[in-house]
């Protein structure tokens, strides 16, 4: 049998680092291969045709060409490019953030359907709410400092999500220390034993986690994004649901994530009025 030459396959374009003076390496998330490099010769010329379907977070139909080193993108055509994402500071920068964990997680090579899924689906659900909020400017209708509450939350979706595909779901429904149910009341939350904690492993805790913060987490774990009910959270409570999300993620990756200190900057700008 002839060895594959090449192969056609759909890809989320996560990453590009420039090589030579007119192309890229991109980094690509793929259904069936996973997490995977290719060369895009000549895709930083001024007039390339294939520059414009190579744009990060764009999700693309692409040919590739079998390599030594990379394999070359041939061909490539764009079936979403998430145009109002791209419009919008906030929402652009959430995509790099979703981006960028996928980019970290996932390993070079591995299948993860269940992750390409998760991503595709996010990243439309932030070009429909950034097409909403536009809308809604458009009308002249003054911008909330609640805008923003539902991506931030589906933030929290993803990374759940991602979490418990790669085999990291976090511990939300008994003591990830001594196993006990967790009762309505204040309990903790410790990155290194997987979860929340019980009172009675209070010595154990690194962070409080409220009775409200757990709720919603587990509302987010088990319910589909499509059947989530239109929550409307204070600061703080959003804030604390975050911290016990981003120290799991930080104790699994030993680094913070570069796009959190933008993401925070962004969401500290936030007014009640625009």
């Amino acid at each position: 049998m002839r060895e594959q030459r090449s192969y056609p396959t759909e890809a989320i374009i996560l990453k590009h680092t420039d090589l030579g003076e007119a192309d890229r390496v991109l980094t690509l998330f793929t259904p069936y291969k996973g997490k995977i490099r290719a060369l895009a010769k000549g895709s930083r010329r001024p007039g390339s045709k294939k520059a414009g379907h190579l744009e990060l977070l764009c999700y693309s139909q692409l040919q590739l060409a079998v390599g030594r080193n990379f394999d070359v993108v041939t061909q490539a055509q764009a079936k979403e490019n998430y145009f109002h994402l791209r419009t919008d500071l906030w929402y652009m920068t959430c995509g790099f953030y979703l981006a960028e964990m996928v980019d970290r997680f996932v390993e070079d090579n591995a299948q993860q359907q269940d992750v390409y899924n998760l991503l595709l689906t996010t990243l439309r659900l932030l070009d429909v709410d950034a097409t909403e909020l536009q809308q809604q400017l458009a009308k002249g209708e003054p911008a909330s400092i609640h805008d923003h509450d539902r991506s931030r939350l589906l933030l929290r979706y993803f990374e759940i999500y991602l979490l418990s595909y790669i085999g990291y779901e976090p511990v939300l429904r008994q003591c990830a220390h001594c196993g006990a149910e967790l009762k309505p009341e204040e309990n903790g939350f410790a990155p290194a034993l997987g979860g929340a904690l019980c009172p009675n492993c209070s010595h154990l805790w690194s962070q409080a986690l409220s009775m409200n913060a757990l709720k919603v987490l587990r509302l987010l774990q088990r319910t589909p994004w499509s059947k989530l009910p239109r929550l409307q959270l204070d600061i703080r409570l959003q804030a604390e649901i975050e911290a016990a999300m981003h120290s799991l993620i930080r104790f699994h990756l030993e680094r913070d994530l570069k796009s959190w200190s933008f993401l925070e900057m962004l969401n500290g700008q936030r007014s009640p009025t625009v």
